[in-house]
């Protein structure tokens, strides 16, 4: 089996719902289309997923298969941001990204603040039943949780993951990413106001429905 699932294979098999279409795999995965078709052909080839109306895994042993090498591939080499963002879709519960995350989707990747590659916490909203899976889940990619941002000198490596347990979850998705609804993160920038001005105008211009009221230029910032 490991001759057939590499890294690619194995993400390919986790990220499956049942009926998916390569490119919806490939884009939950951030992936080149080309890449994910060529992993699923030898996967199918294998016998370990099929493609009758859609994909779908055969046997649930080919997922536990395919978390074991990853996990063990981590213990190798960590995640790297990248993957880290890919990784809670392996999970078998839901999840958004939320706080600074849910800016950083809603905007598409275009605002990033508080965070670097040797400091780099993600912020997820859980189903309160489900943060000791997720919190087993992640310790098997060596990936410290808690609930609130850890001190960098405290960790062991630059990721962390900060869960936000909730009674519910209210998800929506961007360009492949599970996030919270953008009225709720246009709230928590506001709250935040001085942090996620010009996050606000980015908004403000991508999204012709929005009427912030906000407008921000760089030499503004030069000039405070």
């Amino acid at each position: 089996m490991n001759e057939i699932i590499d890294d690619t294979a194995a993400q390919v098999i986790l990220a499956i719902e049942s009926g998916d279409s390569i490119r919806r795999v490939a884009q939950h995965l951030h992936t080149p289309y080309e890449t994910v078709r060529q992993a699923v052909n030898r996967l199918e080839d294998a016998g370990y997923v099929s493609y009758d109306d859609g994909l779908s895994v055969v046997d649930e042993r080919v997922r536990d298969a395919a978390r074991e090498l990853l996990a063990a591939s981590a213990g190798v080499s960590p995640p790297s941001i990248e993957e880290a963002y890919v990784l809670p879709q392996f999970g078998d519960w839901p999840f958004a990204f939320t706080r600074i995350d849910a800016v950083y989707v809603w905007t598409q990747g275009g605002y990033q603040v508080g965070r670097n590659p040797d400091d780099y916490p993600l912020f997820l909203a859980v189903h309160e039943q489900d943060v000791n899976a997720w919190e087993t889940f992640f310790e098997l990619f060596n990936l410290p949780t808690a609930f609130e941002r850890q001190p960098r000198h405290e960790l062991d490596g630059p990721l962390q993951i900060v869960l936000e347990p909730r009674p519910s979850l209210d998800v929506n998705h961007v360009e492949g990413y599970p996030v919270i609804p953008r009225a709720e993160t246009i709230e928590y920038m506001c709250e935040n106001y001085a942090q996620f001005q010009s996050a606000l105008a980015m908004l403000n211009r991508m999204y012709e429905d929005l009427d912030l009221g906000v407008t921000y230029r760089e030499t503004e910032r030069a000039q405070t």
